[in-house]
């Protein structure tokens, strides 16, 4: 059975040691959910705590909930350390380094809150609830109380920055990032509130000596003896942490000043610069290190692709490791002539060249949030041109018409975004701008007809400011149509475009040179009214034949763009 005709069965396959990780750390998020949806629950009363409870220690304190649970946090903390101790470079960023700090604050935060349940329950049964928790941690040792607090926040936000980086590339997280968003803020916003909620009632209860002497018995909460040994125990695991920590750093130093003794290799760019780095650094790490533009968007994870490059060595090249293969393998490579830099580990000098310009990292992700593969969708197409555009640059210096167009192209595209349209093609002075690749097709024309009076106020204000210099003022036509057409991703191996092919441009363009004919400023199909539930009356109607076609195409014409009836 081959996993190709099966592609869910990919899911199955390892990756290695980075899917070791997000395997890992997936089971840990869960467990943190669960936790926040149960302190939620203070929200409501202390009762439904403790009745969640027992479904959270249904789950998780069996022996196959146990096993998997600590067995994830055992893997998931020393291959934090490992991490760390593996990755070289130092231009880390923002959202790598708080990932980085959140994950190694989290075991001196969690010491206690194990040791006093999960360790107090296995070794002493200490069956302790939410009554005695909270009790703990409100009344007995309000210190404990803001540790607790600060771990809730610290693993959810460290479990959110691992879900990021590992969901941002996927095609259909641009749809759903508002959604994730607001569940990551709003469950432990909840769980906060039901912490807090639930505080309150014990420390009402505890008004009553009868409760305090039922909840704190020493069956439950542990004899002094007990919690003097879970307390060492505590302590112990804090010295336990801090020394890996300091070990993992001792080891980081150990391994550059070696390889400062050890030797050095030489990597060789296209313009000519010779990079000398220590042994051991990746390809991607050498170009941070030296300053270089180097296209990377999966934080050298091996998913994205796009630090890819052409090899030239005298020597055998180090074989690829597993999650580097898989992606070889699926882009057709040989892996003696095109590796990925973030995994390139070169022990010889060699000789690069990147395949993917620099400038692709931002763009890349902004792709991978809309499916890139081609396919027919209905979408409505506009077309905008600069008129006189030759007469203008004849008065103007080169650099100077450069700038007017700039301006022109700025101010047409932000009408385009404002209204929710993609500014998709810059063609000279002309803009080619979608509407509804993630909408439907009334509310694709609702948006297209809303960025024509948009276009008409930015125009007008971009004359105003170039008042001065131009001493005329920027002229404009627009044609507007809608229909099904083929969108996806075309060119040439890495210079590759997001467009649209279909006759639906073809009419919007014809549509919009109809408009240097009959002087107008806007010329919209009826098509786009009628989809868009707009009504057109009051405006000039025309049968408009346009080249290439035999039949006539029912427009409506706006002498003035502004003059587009309200979408």
């Amino acid at each position: 059975m081959q996993s190709k005709h099966f592609p869910y069965l990919q899911w199955l396959r390892p990756r290695g040691v980075r899917s070791v990780r997000l395997t890992t750390g997936l089971v840990l998020f869960t467990y943190v959910g669960t936790h926040l949806l149960n302190h939620s629950l203070g929200n409501i009363s202390l009762a439904w705590l403790e009745r969640d409870l027992l479904v959270q220690k249904f789950i998780w304190q069996g022996w196959l909930g146990t096993a998997v649970l600590y067995s994830a946090l055992v893997t998931h903390f020393f291959l934090g350390l490992w991490a760390l101790y593996e990755r070289r470079s130092v231009h880390w960023t923002p959202g790598e380094v708080a990932q980085l700090v959140l994950g190694l604050c989290i075991p001196p935060l969690l010491a206690n809150h194990v040791v006093n349940t999960r360790v107090a329950l296995a070794e002493f049964g200490l069956n302790k609830g939410y009554a005695q928790l909270l009790y703990s941690l409100w009344i007995d040792s309000p210190f404990f109380g803001r540790v607790q607090l600060v771990l809730l926040v610290v693993a959810w936000l460290h479990g959110c920055y691992g879900i990021w980086f590992w969901l941002r590339l996927k095609p259909w997280f641009g749809a759903w990032r508002s959604v994730l968003l607001s569940v990551a803020v709003l469950l432990p916003v909840l769980a906060l509130l039901g912490f807090l909620q639930g505080g309150r009632e014990v420390i009402a209860l505890a008004q009553n000596p009868a409760w305090r002497a039922a909840a704190t018995r020493p069956t439950i909460i542990g004899t002094g003896l007990q919690n003097l040994w879970l307390a060492e125990l505590r302590n112990d695991f804090l010295l336990f942490d801090g020394g890996a920590v300091l070990l993992v750093l001792a080891a980081r130093l150990a391994r550059t000043v070696r390889e400062r003794r050890v030797g050095r290799l030489c990597v060789l760019y296209p313009d000519g610069r010779k990079v000398i780095a220590p042994l051991g650094f990746s390809v991607l790490e050498v170009s941070r290190m030296a300053g270089i533009a180097h296209a990377s968007s999966c934080g050298g994870r091996a998913r994205c692709t796009l630090c890819r490059v052409r090899v030239l060595s005298d020597a055998p090249l180090p074989a690829p490791a597993e999650a580097e293969q898989h992606v070889l393998e699926r882009l057709g490579a040989d892996p003696q002539t095109v590796r990925l830099a973030c995994q390139l580990r070169p022990t010889h000098d060699l000789s690069v060249w990147p395949l993917v310009p620099p400038a692709a990292s931002t763009a890349f992700l902004q792709r991978s949030q809309r499916d890139v593969m081609p396919q027919e969708r209905f979408a409505a197409f506009m077309f905008v041109d600069m008129r006189d555009s030759t007469r203008i640059a004849a008065t103007q210096l080169p650099f100077d018409s450069i700038f007017v167009v700039s301006r022109f192209l700025s101010a047409v595209s932000s009408a385009v975004v404002q209204a929710g349209g993609l500014p998709n093609q810059f063609l000279g002075d002309a803009v080619l701008a979608i509407f509804g690749l993630s909408s439907e097709p009334s509310t694709a024309c609702r948006q297209a007809l809303g960025a024509v009076p948009l276009v008409a106020a930015n125009i007008d204000g971009l004359n105003a400011a170039l008042e001065q210099q131009l001493q005329t003022k920027i002229r404009f036509g627009i044609g507007l149509h809608c229909g099904r057409a083929v969108m996806g991703e075309i060119g040439f191996r890495e210079h590759v475009t997001f467009t649209a092919i279909g006759d639906p441009l073809n009419v919007a363009s014809r549509l919009e040179q109809l408009t240097k004919e009959i002087g107008c400023e806007a010329i919209v199909s009826e098509q786009v009214f009628q989809h868009a539930g707009v009504s057109a009356e009051g405006l000039p109607e025309l049968a408009a034949r346009l080249r290439g076609r035999d039949d006539v195409v029912p427009v409506r014409v706006l002498p003035k763009a502004a003059q587009m009836p309200r979408a």
